[in-house]
């Protein structure tokens, strides 16, 4: 991918945007009008980065020439210096550029929400489910975005059987969508007195917040159940029937949610889960249609597939979709995830020109 060639084409896009927006069957609609300056400020954006992109490289260039046939030392150390700036510089703008070129998805800009359950490993798969958690919540903040609580089952440790949570903000499921899959885990666990490594599983759903709009449930195909909310142990811990249970009859889908206060914020919150459950499924089945002729790409749907292993013994996260290691593992569980995100990104991008170029042979 030649990304002088990439800012032509954005350049291009801008211009035929930018006239559109002059436009008086354009002006007239104000969903069209909202759409296209939408459009436009993210190309815009994207221009603004492959330019700081393509000056650096012409710098660069005009640098290296200077170097090349001047003979006063004055001058030749004047290029060598530049020279020397802008090697460390072009690879974050290439990055930056990169990155601003992944085509945007639909979803991207959707809120989520997230489902993590203990896999293999008992105890310590629960306890390295919150891990994950908080690894989540730290990002979260870290981005400005908002966590809110739907559900949670804990164990007597300490650790998460299962926890269901949102986050809103901007454009959560873009940076959030890579993450599903099986997160493996290889350490001592606390537990563990004679010191060997245990591996153990986690597994991690992202699911794109779907409003009525864009999923009906038809009141028909759902049960409805009301109880009391349970604390530790199956305790009951209020004597209303505020917690709430909804099995989607078709799929045989069952949400529950008691941690509200009241049994419509419940139910309001469960219907948010389930609604997020079937469009996720839509979308796989599509996502499987549309890409079963063509090469593997990055795993971003819901799929059962280990995706990454958190090595602690050896400081050291794989991500087993691209073959790529990452070290500082206390930073990543600290939510300083935004490297692997970047990484996965680029080879999105990647796959996705291959893909395409394909397509036109």
């Amino acid at each position: 991918m030649n990304l002088i060639d990439e800012l032509k084409k954005v350049q291009a896009r801008q211009k035929e945007l930018e006239s559109r927006l002059s436009d008086p069957s354009v002006l007239s609609n104000m969903a069209t009008l909202r759409d296209v300056n939408t459009e436009f400020g993210d190309v815009s954006a994207t221009v603004t980065i492959g330019e700081r992109y393509a000056k650096a490289i012409s710098d660069l260039k005009g640098a290296e020439a200077t170097l090349a046939t001047e003979a006063d030392p004055d001058m030749r150390q004047l290029a060598t210096d530049e020279i020397t700036v802008l090697n460390a510089r072009v690879p974050k703008l290439e990055e930056e550029f990169t990155l601003a070129l992944v085509p945007p998805d639909p979803l991207d800009k959707k809120n989520t929400i997230v489902e993590i359950r203990a896999g293999a490993g008992g105890d310590e798969s629960a306890l390295f489910a919150a891990e994950l958690f908080r690894m989540y919540t730290r990002y979260a903040d870290r981005q400005g975005w908002k966590v809110g609580m739907i559900s949670s089952s804990r164990n007597d440790l300490g650790g998460f059987k299962e926890i269901i949570f949102s986050v809103e903000g901007r454009n959560v499921y873009s940076h959030l969508k890579y993450e599903s899959g099986v997160h493996r885990v290889q350490r001592v666990p606390e537990t563990e007195k004679a010191g060997r490594v245990h591996t153990s599983t986690v597994t991690v759903a992202i699911m794109p917040e779907a409003e009525e709009v864009d999923l009906r449930i038809d009141p028909k195909d759902v049960n409805i159940e009301t109880m009391t909310a349970g604390g530790h142990g199956g305790q009951s811990v209020n004597t209303t029937y505020s917690a709430v249970r909804i099995t989607h009859i078709p799929t045989g889908i069952v949400v529950s949610c008691q941690d509200e206060r009241s049994q419509t914020q419940n139910k309001e919150r469960a219907f948010s889960v389930l609604r997020a459950r079937l469009f996720a499924l839509e979308q796989e089945k599509r996502r499987k249609e549309r890409e079963e002729n063509r090469r593997g790409q990055v795993g971003t749907g819901m799929r059962s597939e280990k995706i990454r292993t958190y090595n602690f013994p050896q400081d050291r996260l794989t991500d087993h979709r691209i073959g790529q290691n990452f070290h500082n593992l206390p930073g990543v569980m600290e939510g300083n995830i935004d490297s692997v995100i970047a990484a996965l990104k680029v080879a999105e991008l990647n796959d996705a020109f291959v893909s395409n170029e394909a397509d036109d042979e």
